[in-house]
């Protein structure tokens, strides 16, 4: 195949933003050929903004068996994410899904199953993957440069979202709606990145508020603990409610700590690693010696196009995914647990009861007694929305 047809399931805020750059051909061997929405605003806007030549349609069955299809983009509210997905698969199509993957992980195993079936290339726009400043972090903890990992914590705080934000769409901010709230919505991104970097946590305690800021009923406010396979520990703390808010990833690990913060990446480097250190000193006070280096971060991050084009790039050349579709169950299995650990009140290993997490979710969706108050059906940013 030298030239993948893409077409768009659910053309609202980020379906719309795939659907312009594949419409000015800013992706390499791929055309834009077909979009879907339910909405007829939204195909009456495809119709007046993207050009001619794309066919319109009403549903997903008519796109996925209209043969003017090679692979599609899922762009839809979450709890459709693993329907869809699989059943593109099921007509044989290529997949790129929107995060987060789905709601619940066992909603999303088994869009994984159905991958693993199919020989179709299947990825997951985690577009901060294409960061160089990350993918550094990254490639100083899998060398080894900074050792064995002791501590993690990110403060991820500068996700602030206003009361009409929320008013702005029936389903945002809902269970029944969303699935959830900041860790649904505004932190899959992150956590994936925590997991890709760091491993995945054998374990969590979360302490959550929900509407603990806003008219919601669902989470802004997270403070969450984790423990790993190794013994070290991790911290992650993120909310829609501070404002000014704070972006800051540390990583410690024996031979020094890395910090991502304001767009730099700064690694305090030990001589000698702590633990060679702590058993080889015998002057009493005392630490490692230590430098501070400015890792200098070449490329730039090429975000949603850049996911885009390795995708195609799979399809074209059988490349090697930057963010394989079925990596997307990690980060959500980090906020299931973290939901489930709130819920409960109590400390949640992982891998966890998958069913029992359904349940508390139903629980949620029908016991709500929320009245969502609707301002506008609007886009109001393109941050992982739809």
């Amino acid at each position: 195949m030298s030239k993948v047809r893409i077409g768009i399931v659910g053309i609202g805020n980020m379906g719309s933003a795939h659907a312009l750059y594949l419409s000015q051909n800013k992706i390499k061997n791929a055309e834009l050929t077909a979009v879907c929405d339910i909405n007829p605003k939204r195909l009456e806007w495809a119709k007046d903004s993207i050009g001619t030549g794309i066919e319109l349609f009403e549903n997903a069955d008519s796109m996925f068996t209209s043969g003017l299809v090679d692979g599609v983009i899922i762009a839809t509210p979450h709890y459709d994410h693993p329907s869809l997905v699989i059943e593109a698969f099921n007509n044989n199509l290529h997949v790129l899904v929107e995060k987060p993957a789905g709601v619940y992980t066992r909603q999303v195993r088994e869009m994984n199953e159905a991958a693993e079936k199919n020989d179709r290339v299947f990825g997951i726009m985690y577009n901060q993957r294409t960061n160089p400043l990350y993918q550094k972090m990254k490639d100083l903890v899998e060398s080894g440069e900074l050792g064995e990992i002791k501590r993690t914590n990110w403060i991820i705080t500068n996700w602030y979202r206003s009361q009409s934000y929320y008013d702005s769409g029936g389903w945002r901010a809902t269970w029944a709606g969303e699935g959830g709230g900041v860790l649904l919505n505004q932190c899959p991104h992150n956590l994936d990145l925590w997991q890709w970097i760091c491993g995945m946590p054998k374990g969590v305690q979360a302490f959550i508020g929900y509407g603990k800021y806003h008219d919601i009923e669902v989470d802004d406010d997270v403070t969450a603990y984790v423990e790993y396979p190794n013994g070290a520990t991790g911290v992650f703390i993120t909310s829609t409610g501070d404002a000014p808010g704070t972006n800051r990833f540390e990583i410690t690990g024996d031979r020094g700590k890395l910090v991502a913060e304001d767009g730099k990446l700064t690694f305090w480097r030990l001589r000698v690693s702590e633990r060679q250190f702590n058993k080889e000193y015998k002057g009493g006070f005392g630490e490692p010696e230590c430098w501070k280096c400015d890792i200098p971060i070449s490329g730039e991050e090429t975000a949603h196009q850049g996911i885009t084009q390795d995708w195609v790039n799979s399809i074209v050349n059988g490349t090697p995914l930057l963010a394989p579709g079925v990596e997307g169950i990690n980060g959500l299995t980090i906020s299931n647990a973290m939901h489930l650990s709130s819920w409960t009140g109590s400390w949640i290993d992982i891998p966890f009861d998958e069913d029992l997490f359904y349940q508390k979710l139903r629980e949620k969706i029908q016991g709500s007694t929320f009245k969502k108050k609707v301002v506008a059906e609007k886009a109001l940013d393109v941050e992982g929305t739809y």
